[in-house]
């Protein structure tokens, strides 16, 4: 079976990308743009460093923004809806893995109308046409939003997460700009970049790793370890590194899957509402120590890429139990809290139970259950 990968068609990076949005989107043709964004980012004046660029150069756009932290069936129908009254022809989607995610199922229902029903669009959808062109301006360094063939939307009636996979879905221009970065919060920097680190290790031990994506995954745990640090005190070496190591195992994971730390991270998101980042944070360290019979050496080349010493003369157990300690030392250093004291002995049954049918478990390296998922909860209770 041979291996594929897909990525943008063209990504910029580094300070200053942003400024080369409006020359794209005029070679591209946009005539009326569809703005994508969170209110945060409009309240704050994130999104307004793209829009002002669109102003200058007096390309037209609308506004979107009716998007929740966690973004639902609702909000994507009312995008489409949006995305229709304004005879819009393309996107810029800004923001972490909420405005991607949304923009990215308004951008695949948009051009493939016999899929309005979004729940139709879980699990690999057969979708036939291209997402409308987007360009996609990151503000968060941990969800790869765009550069990956994922989305991740919430079913508040059926109060679950479902992912969807679709290489339709990828945006046609990435642009990772570490300056619209720079106004994260301490939280959220430290939850988002958990979640990158979340996504390079789950990506390197996943079942279909392989040479190419595990390039991407070591490098971006290098990158992550030197730099999350000092992202979250908002230095710009270690902002624009951050932004660099998510974009690099977004390259990854999206070619080969995820495992069960993200299985969980859903479920806590869909039921509790607890932030993505913070919820693959916390499972993680316990996901990998669960896993790590199950990897052969790789917990040797994760823990040199966590900067562990002295590795070369450390035994398999000790080395295993070197990587897991690593990792749980930074989230500890980021302030990730290690409990989630929402989570009680009577919702077991149904978070275990979505866990085991999230889209994610089946890369896990170890064979799990619903008995084991339950065990793994406890761990954070």
């Amino acid at each position: 079976m041979a291996n594929r990968i897909i990525l943008n068609t063209t990504s910029y990076h580094g300070k200053g990308a942003i400024n080369e949005i409006v020359p794209v989107a005029k070679a591209k043709g946009f005539k009326k743009i569809f703005v994508c964004t969170d209110p945060d980012l409009l309240k704050f004046g994130v999104s307004a460093k793209v829009t002002n660029l669109l102003d200058k150069e007096g390309l037209s756009y609308t506004v979107y923004s009716k998007i929740k932290p966690n973004p639902t069936i609702e909000n994507v129908k009312e995008g489409v809806e949006a995305f229709k009254a304004a005879n819009a022809d393309s996107i810029i989607a800004i923001g972490g893995g909420s405005a991607m995610d949304t923009a990215k199922a308004i951008g695949i229902i948009i051009a493939n109308p016999e899929f309005a029903d979004v729940r139709s669009l879980e699990g690999v959808a057969p979708t036939k046409n291209h997402a409308v062109p987007t360009i996609a301006v990151p503000t968060t360094a941990g969800t790869a939003a765009e550069v990956t063939i994922n989305y991740v939307i919430t079913d508040v009636e059926k109060e679950r997460k479902f992912v969807c996979v679709d290489e339709h879905d990828i945006p046609e221009v990435a642009v990772i700009d570490p300056d619209m970065m720079s106004s994260m919060p301490k939280g959220l920097t430290a939850a988002t970049g958990m979640d990158a680190l979340t996504h390079a290790i789950e990506g390197y031990t996943t079942k279909a790793a392989w040479e190419m994506t595990d390039m991407f995954h070591l490098e971006a745990i290098r990158l992550i370890a030197k730099h999350l640090r000092g992202a979250v005190e908002n230095k710009p070496e270690d902002r624009e590194g951050m932004a660099l190591a998510q974009y690099v195992a977004g390259m990854g994971f999206s070619n080969v899957g995820l495992g069960i730390a993200h299985s969980i991270a859903h479920t806590l998101g869909a039921h509790y509402d607890t932030p993505h980042g913070v919820a693959c944070a916390m499972m993680l360290p316990i996901v990998m120590d669960y896993n790590k019979e199950f990897t052969g050496e790789k917990y040797k080349d994760i823990a040199i890429a966590m900067g562990v010493k002295g590795v070369e003369n450390m035994s398999v157990e000790e080395y295993r139990k070197a990587a897991v300690d690593a990792v749980r030392q930074l989230s500890v250093d980021v302030g990730i809290p290690v409990k989630n004291e929402k989570v009680r002995e009577e919702d077991l049954d149904i978070l275990a139970r979505d866990a085991y049918e999230d889209a994610c478990r089946p890369g896990n390296p170890r064979e799990t259950s619903v008995e084991e998922l339950k065990e793994l909860y406890r761990k954070i209770m």
